[in-house]
């Protein structure tokens, strides 16, 4: 008989009032994607991907999209430079400590307020 399994974990980071021009910093950010990957103890498939959003092509939503994919799942990021606002998302087959990736948020882009949202994902997932 199969048992009822979690397939994933995923945290949802909402980050207001960064620190001024870190949002468009696309250096601070890809290092960013590449720092945590280590420091929260997953492995990378390939190295992260980050780049410009077109201001003109879409207004108000400038800023840097970026990603890395992971053995584990991946790490995703989005920033408006207009709002100092960036979103963070760590979607992983494997548990981490939630802790551990606020603290890293909070030291590279030093947001004044963070809104978290912790989903379990693929609830009805059978195990072998």
């Amino acid at each position: 008989m199969n048992k009822t399994c979690i397939f994933g974990y995923e945290l949802l980071l909402d980050c207001y009032d960064c620190r001024p021009r870190v949002c468009s910093d696309l250096d601070h950010c890809y290092k960013f994607l590449d720092k945590l990957v280590e420091f929260i103890g997953m492995d990378k498939q390939e190295e992260p991907t980050i780049f410009r959003t077109n201001g003109k092509r879409f207004p108000g939503k400038e800023g840097l999209s970026g990603w890395v994919p992971l053995a584990q799942s991946s790490i995703v990021i989005h920033t408006l430079s207009k709002h100092n606002f960036i979103s963070v998302d760590v979607y992983s087959c494997g548990q981490f400590d939630k802790k551990k990736v606020v603290t890293f948020v909070r030291k590279y882009f030093s947001p004044k307020k963070i809104e978290a949202q912790y989903l379990l994902r693929g609830k009805h997932y059978f195990c072998d």
